[in-house]
């Protein structure tokens, strides 16, 4: 009877679990796939329409400036993934890995055949995301925008998104209280 009661439990929980979407996301043929871009949220986020069902995909090997909280670049990094694949249909190149958030972490080949998110680097509006890529030919893009001093190499002090993100703290002097500051928003 426990034992019954136990599997029933379990049973439960698990049904639980799928239909709050907790459950790892939709798993992609391994290698690649063709799609349509239907949307850019940020410089490496897009989505693609894959057998009729979205799919947000995290840009492999770079990191772009955030839109949120306003960093500088993070439009026009935004606008440049637009420009250089929003409406295409292109190949998605992936290992079937997906970040915290479910997005696919995946290479994008645009229509011309041009690697998205070296082109992202290549226009200065992109860092080699270093702590997760260890492709030598993101650094060297990434040495060369700066050298050029095109995008956020153009700004004397640029902030990568990964310092960007994190919330600052600030001593309030008069209160004694502290404040956290992400960037120019206090909470």
């Amino acid at each position: 009877m426990i034992l019954f009661q136990k599997m029933r439990f379990k049973v439960i929980f698990f049904s639980l679990f799928l239909l709050t979407g907790n459950c790892q996301p939709n798993l992609m043929p391994t290698g690649e796939f063709t799609g349509k871009v239907i949307g850019i949220k940020d410089g490496d986020t897009i989505e693609v329409l894959y057998e009729k069902k979205p799919v947000t995909i995290r840009l492999e090997h770079i990191d772009c400036p955030e839109i949120r909280n306003s960093q500088p670049f993070g439009r026009t990094a935004k606008n440049k993934a637009s420009d250089l694949c929003f409406g295409q249909m292109v190949r998605v190149v992936h290992k079937n890995e997906y970040d915290r958030y479910k997005r696919l972490i995946a290479v994008i080949i645009n229509e011309k055949g041009e690697n998205v998110n070296k082109e992202m680097v290549k226009a200065g509006l992109a860092w080699h995301y270093k702590k997760y890529s260890s492709d030598k030919g993101y650094s060297k893009l990434e040495r060369k925008a700066r050298r050029q001093k095109i995008g956020i190499w153009s700004d004397p002090s640029p902030v990568p998104p990964w310092e960007w993100r994190k919330p600052k703290k600030k001593q309030e002097k008069k209160t004694g209280t502290v404040a956290y500051t992400l960037n120019s928003s206090t909470f």
